[in-house]
């Protein structure tokens, strides 16, 4: 169990998935998971391939629904409490650093989070049901590969501003070269399996993930969970769109 416990760690934290017991994870063993968020992100995509295989019957716009609501659920919604609390604080923030971290260690949810929450939800809907229609079924896992990577990079590459919890450990202990191969390696197989609409899904990620990964810095001076939960949302959102918009015109 030792060589698969940095993924199941990372499987514990980054989904609802059942893994055995884990016992004491220290920051260390945290950190050293980082290099497995890709391969979780290839676990989620594949399962989320299989559920729209099995609903193929079904119009495309409720299979893609259904497969949105299975991917929500596989994440316990992790990320996307973690765009509603960036979201709110972003507004509510006014440009100020300390106001906007404040905002967002409030655990309830504002409208604009909740706006952000069902607009995200609408432009996956949209993108799975085109991908769909397009025969570009992979795709999915794609997105979703590529949302684990860009957290992966974004923990490499982005000081972490809030002292405390598993994502100044990721921060801190994850092993950059290991980390960034794994990211590079899983997300080049997922785009080249999946073709054109792959390689766009990449292309509109890594765009996505820059931008965020900008506002993020110039408002905080790094990250925190909650905008890293808000990177992977915009980053899977991203990559979907730009996978849909080849999967259509090809």
């Amino acid at each position: 169990m030792t060589a698969l416990r940095p993924l199941l760690i990372a499987i514990a934290f980054l989904t609802r998935l059942p893994v055995p017991s884990l016992g004491r994870i220290d920051d260390e063993e945290s950190g050293a998971s980082l290099v497995a968020y890709p391969l979780v992100g290839a676990i989620i995509g594949t399962l989320l391939i299989l559920m729209a295989f099995l609903t193929q019957a079904l119009p495309a716009l409720l299979t893609a629904a259904l497969v949105v609501v299975i991917w929500a659920l596989l994440t316990g919604a992790l990320h996307l409490d973690g765009l509603a609390d960036s979201a709110d604080a972003w507004v509510g923030g006014m440009a100020q650093r300390e106001r906007t971290l404040e905002i967002m260690k409030d655990p309830s949810c504002g409208p604009i989070g909740v706006t952000a929450i069902v607009a995200v939800f609408l432009l996956k809907v949209a993108a799975v049901a085109a991908l769909l229609d397009a025969g570009a079924v992979l795709a999915i896992a794609t997105a979703a590969v590529v949302g684990r990577a860009g957290l992966t990079l974004l923990f490499l590459t982005t000081p972490y501003v809030r002292p405390g919890g598993i994502g100044e450990a990721l921060s801190h202990f994850g092993p950059p070269g290991a980390s960034l191969g794994s990211a590079a390696v899983v997300t080049a197989l997922a785009a080249l399996l999946t073709g054109w609409a792959g390689l766009a899904a990449v292309a509109a990620g890594a765009v996505a993930l820059v931008l965020a990964q900008h506002a993020m810095s110039r408002r905080l001076g790094g990250t925190t969970g909650d905008t890293a939960g808000a990177t992977v949302e915009l980053t899977e959102t991203a990559a979907l769109l730009g996978a849909a918009a080849v999967a259509a015109s090809v």
